[in-house]
């Protein structure tokens, strides 16, 4: 996934929501969201070739979701797959998301780089294996994260971000959620250059919806979790012309 826009505990009514796309090549088989059979509590897509997730929830409240760290100068494949990351909390014995990020920081150096956020309702926790930093516990705000580190301004963040403050002061729903991350244009590429982001590649998936022929947004995901308990999730899938291809929605009352 390549773009996450989340709201944590600065809405009164919602303690949390959430836009992401999650953007990979066409050709990689994927499964929708769905809740696993193998755990029944898991809602989550499912990468076909690895087995992982890269973002899901459980009916007892957990949620993760992980992103690549984008370095051109760590290429080389890694020992395990990302999609591991996720799983180790929603399926996992952690008791919180603090313990379950100090297990993974603990191996961090077998992935490639990655950001990840974990939570469990309450807290909501950010750590990534591509700085030296510890695991981070979120204070309440507004949150943007891509393939650099949390709240990196890039364009895509940025105007994800404003778009979801801007989205607060209206009723809250699912399609209103997806208008902060469906920006189909490239940055300018005067906005690219002082990150570092000027190639021509860089410039094509700067635009919040990526669209390319090998490349781009296959589904975006839209989380909203309400102060009484409700979890609602609506995931829309697409096809390489960046077609809707598929809606997916799920709601239910969180247990503990």
């Amino acid at each position: 996934m390549c773009l996450i826009i989340l709201v944590h505990r600065a809405h009164r009514d919602y303690p949390l929501l959430l836009a992401a796309n999650r953007d990979e090549f066409h050709a990689r088989p994927t499964a929708g969201a769905a809740f696993w059979d193998a755990h029944p509590d898991l809602l989550a897509g499912r990468d076909l070739t690895a087995g992982g997730t890269w973002m899901g929830v459980t009916r007892q409240g957990r949620f993760a979701a992980v992103t690549n760290f984008r370095d051109p100068a760590r290429t080389a494949p890694a020992p395990r797959s990302r999609g591991e990351l996720p799983l180790a909390w929603l399926t996992g014995d952690a008791r919180d998301p603090a313990a379950c990020l100090r297990e993974i920081a603990a191996r961090g150096g077998q992935y490639a780089g990655f950001n990840l956020l974990l939570g469990d309702g309450e807290a909501l926790w950010y750590y990534s294996n591509a700085g030296a930093g510890d695991p981070v516990r979120l204070e309440p705000g507004i949150y943007g994260l891509s393939n650099a580190s949390l709240n990196t301004p890039w364009p895509k963040v940025t105007l994800g971000k404003s778009r979801m403050a801007a989205l607060l002061g209206s009723p809250v729903d699912h399609a209103g959620l997806l208008s902060t991350i469906t920006d189909r244009r490239p940055a300018r590429p005067e906005t690219l250059h002082p990150l570092g982001l000027d190639a021509d590649m860089d410039q094509l998936l700067s635009a919040q919806f990526i669209l390319t022929e090998r490349y781009g947004t296959r589904s975006s995901t839209t989380l909203i979790r309400d102060a009484s308990g409700g979890l609602g999730w609506r995931e829309r899938r697409y096809d390489a012309t960046g077609e809707q291809s598929a809606v997916m929605e799920e709601q239910f009352e969180v247990t503990r």
